[in-house]
């Protein structure tokens, strides 16, 4: 390892952060290696796939590092970028339900057949088809929801009662007190409860 390489290890992300919107690429690398696992447990708690998860983080850094002239305080760079991973898997995620309801009025997007002109027929100890389309329209408000909520309760719901993370690091990321982190988190509960309660 070179002291190079060790410094931008050892330096703050305000440090890296500058350093990478004045066109230091490998500074922007140590950012990523630094913030990547994070940014990709939250868009996995927010999509549900982990290849779809990897796409979106992917996209957030390539977005993120476009947009660093843009970020104002360098040091709150974490924050900013879990709030880029958020939306974009929150905007994934409902271009996906696009797709999948464009294929469904597709012709013949309904046919099951296995190429030698059958029908597969459902396997018996498969949810049954009313129970599956339940839980996929409740999975769909949930998320509905969920996107509706304002940016920082919808953050502070998803990394602390999601993500687990302690409140503390959720503070640090959002740049707000343990207390906001509460009180955004037990309103975006409360929100949420409301709009669910035809599903729950």
């Amino acid at each position: 390892m070179t002291d190079e390489t060790s410094d931008r290890m050892a330096a703050s992300d305000g440090v890296l952060a500058a350093a990478a919107a004045g066109g230091d690429r490998l500074a922007f690398d140590a950012l990523v290696g630094r913030h990547q696992r994070r940014a990709t447990q939250l868009a996995y708690r927010l999509l549900g796939n982990m290849d779809d998860a990897l796409e979106v983080t992917q996209d957030s850094f390539l977005r993120a590092y476009r947009r660093l002239a843009s970020l104002s305080a360098p040091e709150k760079f974490q924050a900013w970028l879990l709030r880029i991973v958020s939306n974009q898997a929150l905007n994934y995620r409902r271009g996906r339900a696009l797709r999948k309801s464009s294929s469904l009025d597709a012709p013949g997007g309904g046919e099951q057949e296995d190429g030698r002109g059958e029908l597969n027929l459902p396997d018996p100890s498969a949810p049954a088809p009313v129970q599956e389309a339940s839980a996929k329209e409740l999975q769909r408000q949930i998320q509905s929801a969920l996107a509706d909520l304002p940016e920082k309760q919808r953050l502070a719901l998803v990394m602390f009662s999601i993500q687990k993370m302690p409140q503390k690091e959720v503070a640090q990321a959002l740049d707000m007190s343990v207390e906001a982190v509460k009180w955004h988190v037990f309103t975006a509960r409360k929100k949420l409860k409301d709009k669910l309660k035809d599903y729950l």
